[in-house]
């Protein structure tokens, strides 16, 4: 049994959220669904005979993408005729075969949107005798920006910024960013083919709903420009997304453009979509963990979403039960989630949906002994932070007062970073190149 000693019980946390990580390491992913044996490439049991292929491509983009690569380039090496992946600033890795191009994120850039072009163009280079593998992870959708005609990168990045502030989920987020794209929502599976494609994907979205993942350059899209309409009419931001983007979403609701390729298309004829890493790997391997350091686990979803501060007061509202009626699991228990859940923003302050999650759980958490909870991107960087997330307990309330912190200022302002940074409770981690969502855990002792 674990020691009550909160500080103990921090440090079980963290080595809880590590192992979660640890489990969906990209370039481990890779190998764990794919392998090379008799000149035959298997992607989860799927044979391809490389002999068969004059070319083999490798394109993609995603936070993990320099990692998947490098698995890429240890099977096959010099077969690999060219490559071409998008990363997130600063998360990059030593290839020799495929080049990377660094890029904005969680908005797009003019480095993205070169790269997208690039790869694009890689793509349509692609013959009937070629194979191409495409890397897909977190991220990819920002990270792959190229604008249909009449959309500027600068609408993109609006109304990327709009969708964030609104609250909408990733589901609507990535909807509209399909039908504004190129490459999106199937663009890129129709500029490779009648080339072989391979997808390898790393999931961050809930679900694993391919169509979503990325926004699916290269699977069929299950959305509509009717859909994207009444995203817009959801939130009431008709207004504030730029004109250009709502004309061109007006025109496809009006008939007067073709919508994005749907399932049963030829072109989706000679694809294999393959996922080699998920939320739930991450919070099984965190689950292992904690029953090595001795807690009772469950795990409550991995399909969490919804406004970041109430889904906190859920947590913490069973921390409470277990505490007062040993429900659902007795002490010592650790209880995991995965998920991701979004922030609906109404300050100016600076944080992420992992911290904002930690800061609105300790104000619930006040007074109460032997309870830690913490929060953490999978992939290193909690929204435009250089944090993963944070960690607090029953006192931290107390300790931030001390300090002449305000948690209910800090929290009507979305200013988590700078709270937890001055109690020094920030989880920093550095890119991890790896994204399967968040993890969450919270321990009672």
């Amino acid at each position: 049994m674990p020691s009550t000693n909160l500080s103990k019980m921090r440090t079980d946390a963290q080595d809880i959220f590590h192992a979660g990580i640890g489990a969906v390491e990209a370039e481990a992913a890779v190998y764990r669904h794919c392998n090379v044996k008799t000149g035959r490439l298997f992607v989860d049991g799927m044979p391809y005979d490389l002999s068969a292929f004059q070319d083999l491509y490798v394109i993609g983009a995603g936070k993990a993408g320099a990692s998947m690569a490098k698995a890429l380039e240890g099977l096959l090496g010099n077969r690999i005729s060219d490559g071409l992946v998008n990363v997130k600033y600063g998360h990059v890795a030593g290839l020799s075969h495929v080049r990377l191009i660094e890029a904005g994120h969680p908005v797009p850039d003019k480095a993205g949107q070169a790269g997208a072009l690039a790869i694009f163009e890689l793509a349509l280079r692609a013959k009937e005798e070629d194979l191409v593998i495409c890397l897909i992870s977190g991220g990819g959708s920002a990270l792959l920006p190229l604008p249909v005609e009449g959309v500027s990168l600068s609408d993109k990045q609006d109304t990327t910024k709009v969708l964030l502030a609104c609250g909408a989920t990733i589901h609507e987020i990535n909807a509209v960013r399909k039908h504004i794209s190129q490459v999106k929502g199937g663009g890129l599976a129709k500029a490779v083919y009648p080339a072989t494609l391979v997808t390898l994907i790393l999931s961050d979205v809930v679900g694993d709903d391919l169509d979503v993942i990325a926004s699916g350059p290269t699977v069929p899209d299950s959305s509509s420009f009717g859909q994207c309409m009444r995203i817009f009419n959801k939130y009431n931001i008709g207004e504030k997304v730029p004109r250009d983007v709502l004309n061109y979403i007006q025109k496809g609701v009006d008939g007067k453009l073709l919508d994005n390729p749907k399932p049963g298309d030829r072109i989706f004829s000679a694809t294999q979509n393959a996922i080699v890493g998920s939320n739930i790997e991450s919070v099984l391997a965190a689950q292992g963990k904690a029953h090595e350091l001795g807690y009772n686990t469950m795990i409550l979803s991995t399909m969490l979403e919804g406004e970041t501060a109430d889904v906190a007061k859920v947590h913490v509202g069973i921390a409470k039960e277990i505490l007062k009626t040993g429900q659902p699991l007795r002490r010592p228990a650790c209880v995991l989630s995965g998920g991701e859940t979004t922030v609906t923003i109404k300050g100016s302050g600076l944080g992420g949906r992992n911290q904002e999650f930690v800061l609105a759980a300790a104000l619930d958490l006040e007074g109460l002994e032997s309870v830690v909870v913490l929060s953490g991107g999978t992939d290193g960087t909690d929204g435009p932070t250089d944090a993963a997330g944070a960690i607090a307990d029953g006192h931290t309330i107390q300790r931030a007062e001390s300090l002449e912190l305000s948690p209910a200022d800090s929290l009507a302002d979305n200013d988590s970073y700078h709270f937890f940074e001055k109690l020094e409770d920030l989880i920093k981690t550095g890119p991890t190149n790896t994204n399967v969502m968040d993890l969450r855990v919270m321990l009672v002792a």
